[in-house]
């Protein structure tokens, strides 16, 4: 399967289930970065906040939620279903993020991401680069602890 048989539309907190069900299925639990269900909750309905799904059909294959404050907007989490990886749908979401943000009057994007993981060759491919870390950040199930890289970039003009 491609990404071409991918669509992209935004989403809302009616939405919810299908966003937790990729992102249990894309985040290993052994690294700590998944949110629940009420932190997600309690964040989509606030002013500013947007997400936007990738289906393939009507099933959700992939998400991103983000959200502006002031002139940055923040990409606090980018899924897509493990089988359906690989294949364009991240950068997919990706884009529409910065071009949404971009459309907003973004001046600045970042992210956070867990060391190690493999997105971060992604956002590097879009012009992401390392700007700080938080040591620790992240808690896995193991008791190993990793730390949170955060990427920023310019949005386009």
């Amino acid at each position: 399967m491609s990404s071409r048989q991918v669509t992209l539309a935004e989403g809302s907190i009616l939405d919810l289930d299908a966003v937790m069900r990729v992102m249990e299925d894309s985040f290993d639990p052994a690294y700590g970065e998944g949110w629940t269900a009420p932190q997600c909750a309690g964040l989509m309905p606030m002013p500013g906040v947007w997400l936007t799904l990738a289906r393939d059909g009507g099933k959700v294959v992939g998400f991103a939620l983000a959200r502006m404050v002031a002139d940055e907007a923040e990409l606090l989490l980018l899924a897509v279903e493990r089988g359906r990886q690989h294949q364009g749908i991240g950068q997919m979401l990706l884009d529409r993020f910065t071009s949404i943000s971009a459309s907003r009057g973004a001046g600045r994007l970042h992210l956070e991401v867990r060391d190690g993981n493999h997105a971060i060759k992604l956002y590097s491919r879009s012009g992401f680069i390392e700007v700080g870390r938080r040591r620790n950040y992240y808690n896995g199930r193991d008791g190993q602890v990793y730390d949170a890289l955060t990427l920023a970039r310019r949005a386009p003009r």
